[in-house]
This record gives structure tokens, sequence and C-alpha cells, in this order.
């Protein structure tokens, strides 16, 4: 696929090679992308639980979301995928595992019920049967903006100051592995400032892509000094255990997906 110096320029689902390296993955992982010398670097959910998106402006990751969560879907898991944008992920809107919520309101609702469902599952004895649910938040920095500002307008006297949609996505960053329950972030600079401290080390995987020098610095400081970034689409660094990997992202389309996940689901894949 790729020789031991240079990374592909573009990968697609249907490349030679890669829909095997995808199946050969543990329930628990997802491919993120092909190194500079052909190995797969992947995430496994079940040790690494959270996952951190950072680009610049067409970086891709948007693109990079719904790859990773149509593997998590393609494995058995429900999805909730907060899309502020209302067009960003359309792709999941028919899908019957995947919630999918764009409006203000609606994503509120959604991450107060989250919290709620976490509750739920770290009270049952045993997680056998209940499906990994993967919540994805697309430019969490205005999400994360509109809901602090739709709690500012609709909050009562009693109630907390605090937007308890907030509330609740922190919760589930600090205690989702116990309940299966897993968050893909797009937006970093919302890490540390519209989140509680301590945030950003609940994401243990790193996708890094056309950042700038101070961001590395930000989000990867142990990697020093930061990378060159490139300008080539699906182009991006993988931060984990300290180490930054040059790697080729995956391209999977709307429509890809959604016929991926359709066959899947009809028992065809």
């Amino acid at each position: 696929m790729t020789n031991p110096t240079a990374l592909p320029k573009l990968l697609r689902l249907t490349d030679p090679g890669l829909r095997e390296q995808l199946e050969a993955l543990p329930d628990s992982a997802a491919l993120i992308g092909i190194s500079t010398d052909g190995r797969a670097i992947a995430v496994d959910i079940e040790a690494a639980p959270h996952i951190l998106v950072c680009s610049g402006t067409g970086g891709g990751s948007t693109t990079i979301l719904r790859t990773l969560t149509a593997q998590f879907l393609h494995q058995g898991a429900h999805a909730l995928v907060l899309d502020h944008t209302r067009i960003a992920h359309l792709w999941a809107k028919d899908l019957p595992t995947v919630t999918h919520r764009g409006n203000v309101a609606g994503i509120h609702d959604a991450l107060v019920g989250l919290g709620s469902e976490l509750e739920r599952r770290i009270a049952l004895d045993d997680l056998d049967g209940v499906p990994r649910l993967m919540v994805v938040i697309d430019r969490a920095d205005a999400t994360l903006r509109h809901l602090t500002r739709y709690w500012e307008t609709f909050r009562q006297k009693d109630d907390p100051k605090r937007s308890p949609a907030i509330a609740a996505l922190e919760a589930v960053l600090y205690e989702g592995r116990a309940a299966r329950i897993h968050v893909i972030y797009d937006g970093p600079t919302t890490v540390g400032e519209r989140l509680i401290p301590g945030a950003r080390e609940q994401f243990s995987t790193v996708i890094l892509a056309r950042v700038s020098a101070g961001m590395w610095q930000r989000l990867a400081p142990i990697v020093d000094p930061a990378p060159q970034s490139s300008p080539l689409p699906g182009r991006v660094h993988v931060v984990q255990d300290g180490d930054a990997h040059p790697a080729q992202v995956p391209l999977m389309t709307d429509a890809e997906v959604a016929d991926w996940l359709t066959a899947t689901a009809a028992g065809e894949i």
C-alpha cells in the first residue's frame, strides 16, 4: 500500500488491503490511518476511551470524525452525533443506531439524557450486551458556546449556574470508560476553558492536522519540537503514549459510510 519512506496521498475504503486491515482490528478499535511503513495506526477505546481531534482550516476534522464513528458503528456500537451545523453529518440521520441532534435545544436535552444514561449503566451489575455508545461532537467550540448561552437564557432561579449539559459531558469524560461510553471531540480550544480543569488529560489519543506550533504545545507538549504540518488532505499526526506518528487518514464520504453501514445492518458485510 505504501513504501517505507512515503505516506499514500489518498486512502479510500476500496483500496486493496484497507478493508482487511479494518476487519482485523478488535471490536474496541478503529483505524486512524496508515503510517510511513504501511502499518495501521489504530485507537483501542478499551484502553484509551476518548479521542481528541484538532485541525486547522481544511484539515478534515469532520471527515476524521465520520470515518472513526462509522467503524465503531460497523462493529456494533451506537452513536450520539452532535452536529450544531445540522449539515456536517447528514449520513447519520437515517441510521437506526444513531441519534443525530443539530439545534441547541436538542443537543442540550441529548447531553442531559446522556448523563442519566451514564448513571444507569454504572448502576448495572453487568454490561454484557450493552452496546458501546460513541458521543461525537463536531465543532465543539461553537457547540459548547451555544449550550452556555442557551442555559443562561432558560435556566430558572434555583437551577445550577453551569449548564447541566456540559456537566454531563464532563462526567462522561471522567466515568464513561466504565460505562462503555466514549467521546470523539473536535475542538480543543474549549478543553480547559469551557470544560473543567483536567478534561484534556482524559484524551489519551490526539489527532492533529494543520495546527500551529502553539496548538501543538497546548495539546501535545510532550512532543517537542512540533512536527511540520502538511497541506495534503487527510495527512495527520497521531499522538499516543508520548509519540507523534505521521499518518494518512482514509477518506469515507457520506454516501460511502451510509452504504457501508446499511450493508452491515443487512448482514451483507
